[in-house]
């Protein structure tokens, strides 16, 4: 009775070690990458881009676990034609953030050096304006919800495909909740790490390479379009999604 106990205990913390690496592995899916790319190729600062990394993974976490409730504990089924509306709403959705930061890149920006002091220690920040009357920070991050909010998408468009891995190897529904926390743990330190490897590009190059900079975005930008169109075309033509 203890062998079997034990064999039980040790399935159980297998199967959620893997869901901690598939979550790690989730994280640089290209259409993620293209998501946050975007958003990260705005910032200057290391630490905002981990921020923006760490949001879209809880934004994740949090559709992915709305879906494990609705799925393990009322029998929701998530339809095949669901599934890839969600995907083509991702579509959409990388192709507006590639086109705002390409609008941006295009309209470019001014750059400036304000100095103030805090404990009678004066510094100076650099900023970025692409108007005069555009609102900053002094330390390079401000609270903005959008990438929580494109995480929570992701988390929709990829909640159909966790949840047909999740099912059937998982008998306890409150493992599979585990799980998914698990799993968006992974994901979250995942995507907290490419965005700050993606951000060191972007860091680097915005006071010291402006052109470079621009290009990135621009680079940045043409990705996420690119990505946003094949998706939009794979789910809404060669799927026939509105047929």
């Amino acid at each position: 009775m203890n062998i079997i106990l034990l064999f039980s205990t040790a399935s159980t913390f297998a199967i959620l070690g893997l869901g901690f690496l598939l979550g790690l592995k989730h994280a640089t899916e290209a259409d993620h990458l293209a998501a946050v790319g975007t958003m990260v190729s705005e910032r200057k600062s290391l630490w905002s881009s981990i921020v923006v990394g760490g949001l879209w993974g809880l934004g994740h976490t949090i559709s992915l676990f709305v879906a494990g409730i609705f799925v393990l504990f009322l029998n929701f089924q998530i339809s095949e034609k669901t599934e890839r509306i969600l995907e083509f709403c991702v579509g959409i959705m990388l192709l507006v953030l590639g086109l705002n930061v390409l609008r941006k890149f295009l309209k470019g920006g001014e750059l400036h050096f304000h100095a103030h002091a805090h404990n009678a220690h004066e510094h100076t920040h650099p900023h970025t304006h692409t108007h005069k009357d555009e609102p900053h920070t002094h330390h390079g991050f401000s609270f903005n919800p959008r990438a929580l909010i494109i995480g929570m998408i992701h988390g929709l468009a990829g909640s159909a495909a966790l949840m047909l891995l999740l099912i059937p190897t998982i008998e306890s529904k409150t493992v599979g909740l585990i799980y998914i926390i698990i799993f968006g743990i992974g994901s979250i330190g995942g995507m907290m790490i490419m965005s700050f490897l993606v951000g060191l590009p972007f860091h680097f190059t915005a006071f010291r390479a402006g052109n470079l900079n621009r290009i990135l975005q621009g680079i940045a930008a043409l990705v996420s379009i690119v990505i946003g169109l094949t998706i939009i075309y794979e789910k809404g033509v060669t799927e026939n999604l509105f047929g």
